[in-house]
């Protein structure tokens, strides 16, 4: 179905807007809603990319600019932004990002277009921003309804969080992930194993193979079967 899209200001939560990308479904809503997080690589073409096919398949979606603090509407296409990205990340306040990130989710929910149901989906940087947003976003009491973590690559370190997280959640890794050590993938199932709505996935694959914008990286194979597997996880728990 042929989307809409413009872009969204959201108010932080210490002052100061941000904006976020913003799909929204063509037809009659409203809808459940679905926050996007960038990779390292900010809100580029491959992002904006997801977040239409989220809304192809009937979701809101928003894509915040989580580097907003730093250097709004920053950009880089592929593997040759790896180094800006980087430097970004090594600036990145976690705490007020997370604070941006229930900041996100309370707008979401607020737009007319969604119903309240909400979740997130995240890669790379952004699946560790959507473990966060799944322990820690709780706007108005209440959290989102499900998460999804595409090769959060510093996951492992937050594992003190997992008690915290209340909604349905999934992860994707892949063997061969040259950013994240298989130890420490082993260490995020190990901590989440045995938890009621928890779902974990590998595939025979490095990171970023969802980034069809990073063409070393990317491998439609996995990315495909990740993808199918995320919107049926979405269509279980936001659609119930």
């Amino acid at each position: 179905m042929p989307v809409t899209t413009r872009y969204e200001t959201v108010t932080a939560s210490d002052g100061g807007t941000f904006d976020a990308y913003c799909a929204i479904p063509e037809g009659k809503g409203p809808w459940p809603g679905v926050v996007l997080f960038q990779e390292i690589f900010g809100i580029n073409e491959n992002m904006r990319g997801l977040a239409e096919k989220t809304a192809d398949a009937g979701y809101v979606a928003l894509v915040p600019d989580m580097f907003w603090r730093l250097e709004p509407r920053f950009e880089r296409k592929d593997e040759s932004g790896l180094a800006d990205g980087f430097a970004l990340v090594q600036k990145f306040d976690w705490e007020r990002g997370g604070a941006d990130i229930a900041s996100t989710l309370a707008h979401l929910r607020a737009m007319p277009e969604c119903n309240g149901r909400a979740g997130g989906a995240g890669f790379c940087f952004g699946g560790v921003l959507a473990y966060l947003f799944a322990a820690t976003a709780r706007p108005a009491g209440k959290g989102p309804d499900a998460a999804v973590s595409y090769y959060g690559s510093g996951v492992h370190g937050m594992l003190d969080l997992a008690d915290t997280i209340e909604c349905p959640i999934m992860f994707h890794y892949g063997n061969r992930d040259a950013f994240i050590p298989g130890e420490q993938i082993d260490q995020v199932e190990a901590a989440v194993a045995g938890r009621p709505n928890v779902e974990f996935h590998r595939y025979d694959a490095g990171h970023a193979f969802s980034n069809w914008d990073a063409p070393s990286m990317y491998d439609q194979t996995a990315a495909d079967e990740a993808w199918g597997r995320t919107l049926d996880f979405f269509s279980r728990h936001l659609r119930a």
